[in-house]
């Protein structure tokens, strides 16, 4: 007898999915039963996602060719997961730019313009065009990713940190007014992990010493599952996290997350 799958029957929606940590998080969610759509800008990218998720056993994942910044093509988004599933059951939105770094008062109007787009309006419209399709969801769960550069902002990371700020607050403020419905939203802190934002900040780093996005698939998993994760008074540490289920694995007390 086999045993179900966690996430099976379950719809997600991944943006961000062509690379990095989003790609990561859709495999890994199509891997644990659900029926994935992958959000990218790039149409080959996703068509290379659908095959490794196909060749390591999850289901076909449909495919989204969409640039988040279009806020017309998001409602239609939300409008065509209604006629197909009716409910949307998890959200993770993993999209985001750094577009470099420098002080404040040299930040070009247009590349500022860009960043409050990608990272900061793509929330809004998100939350505008999905929340009916979550509110149809038994659980739904909505995870946004953050970094501490929102709470412990640093010089030349201005732009990047203010998006973050930005997003923290508006995914709290939501979360507070949904609390009384069956969705939840997660603030998720990676940590250094090897993507091309991270390689964009630091072009020096060792990557061999950062995280592979591929280890956070577990924590995609589990944040997505049906158990209640709270209201999101701070971010969940992806570190944290992983020291947990070492600590848990060889017995040691289990720091707090």
């Amino acid at each position: 007898m086999s045993i179900p799958l966690p996430l099976a029957d379950r719809v997600a929606l991944v943006t961000g999915a062509t690379r990095g940590i989003g790609r990561a998080a859709a495999l890994a969610l199509s891997a644990a039963g659900a029926h994935v759509i992958a959000v990218g800008r790039t149409q080959g990218a996703l068509e290379d996602l659908d095959d490794e998720a196909r060749a390591i056993g999850g289901e076909a994942v449909t495919l989204v060719p969409l640039d988040l910044t279009n806020g017309v093509g998001v409602d239609e988004l939300g409008l065509a997961i209604f006629k197909r599933h009716r409910r949307l059951d998890i959200l993770v939105h993993a999209a985001g730019v750094l577009s470099g770094l420098r002080p404040v008062a040299h930040i070009p109007p247009k590349v500022w313009d860009t960043i409050v787009a990608t990272n900061i309006t793509s929330v809004f419209r998100l939350i505008r065009s999905l929340e009916p399709l979550l509110r149809a969801s038994d659980s739904g769960r909505t995870i946004f990713l953050t970094s501490q550069q929102a709470a412990h902002p640093k010089a030349f990371w201005g732009s990047y940190a203010a998006s973050q700020a930005a997003v923290e607050a508006l995914v709290r403020a939501w979360a507070d007014e949904v609390d009384n419905t069956a969705i939840r939203a997660v603030l998720l802190d990676p940590g250094a992990v090897r993507t091309k934002l991270r390689a964009e900040a630091f072009p020096g780093e060792d990557k061999a010493a950062l995280t592979s996005p591929a280890e956070l698939g577990p924590l995609f998993v589990e944040l997505a599952g049906r158990n209640d994760p709270g209201p999101p008074y701070r971010p969940v540490s992806f570190t944290s996290w992983r020291a947990g289920r070492f600590a848990a694995a060889s017995g040691m007390p289990s720091p707090d997350r």
